[in-house]
């Protein structure tokens, strides 16, 4: 019976964990280069993306849609949460607002754009929400985040192993929570922050899908709404070409049209 449960915790906490962050401090830089400052990125016009990656993921997942970004002409930096994302997400938005002063002064710009997948949107909503990033960041796009909380998160207490084998971002992530409560109180949507949530179907990790969405004025995109045949999964919202010609309309400030057939 151990044996069993142990098997299962860690299934569900790899399928929790897996789909997530990025590479660490640094922007289109070398692997040696320790600061946002230390790298040479390309001349474009516009605001510096972020990429901002979830619980458990690595560099290399994020190379797909950083690609893109750069080829679109962006400067991109990808971030990955402090400690993996396992920690209290308040405390990841405390040390990405670090990161984004990082690459505003690197970079000179007013503000930054932030595409962030899955717990990185959280992150991220905190930090524009509670720590001044309202007047830091001009465009959000987050990519199948649970902004309302996910019943994934909570699958390990359903089934009586506990409260997410102790991760305090599973936890924060569970429909109810007080972290929930607290970022979701009030204006979903503060300041002049452009706002925008993609969200799928076939999402395995946020349930119910539409939990992925936010009030108050945000463009809410449902990719099979306007692409019905379009499978992709939650880690597939990084690499999939419909999902991505969200990203590059709402950075353009575009209206948003899913182009259904793009690679």
């Amino acid at each position: 019976m151990l044996l069993r449960k142990i098997v299962l915790t860690a299934t569900v906490v790899a399928a929790l964990l897996v789909p997530a962050t990025a590479a660490t401090a640094a922007p289109d830089r070398p692997a040696a280069a320790t600061s946002a400052a230390a790298t040479t990125t390309t001349t474009a016009a516009g605001n510096p993306v972020i990429v901002v990656g979830g619980l458990i993921g690595v560099s290399i997942a994020y190379e797909p849609i950083a690609a893109r970004l750069r080829a679109d002409g962006h400067r991109v930096y990808v971030y990955q949460l402090p400690g993996l994302g396992f920690g209290d997400i308040r405390d990841s938005a405390r040390a990405f607002s670090g990161f984004v002063d990082q690459v505003r002064s690197a970079t000179g710009a007013a503000r930054v754009d932030v595409v962030a997948h899955s717990e990185g949107g959280l992150v991220s909503r905190w930090y524009v929400k509670f720590l001044g990033g309202a007047d830091a960041v001009a465009r959000y796009v987050s990519l199948g985040s649970p902004q309302q909380g996910t019943y994934v998160a909570n699958i390990l207490r359903v089934v009586g192993l506990g409260s997410c084998a102790g991760v305090v971002a599973c936890q924060q992530m569970s429909i109810g929570s007080g972290f929930l409560a607290d970022l979701n109180a009030g204006d979903d949507t503060p300041g002049a922050v452009r706002w925008t949530t993609v969200r799928s179907w076939q999402d395995e990790l946020v349930r119910p899908v539409d939990n992925a969405t936010l009030a108050d004025g945000a463009t809410n995109v449902l990719i099979q709404a306007a692409c019905p045949l379009r499978a992709v999964g939650h880690l597939g919202l990084v690499l999939d070409g419909t999902a991505y010609s969200i990203v590059r309309q709402a950075l353009r400030g575009e209206a948003v049209r899913p182009h259904c057939l793009a690679l």
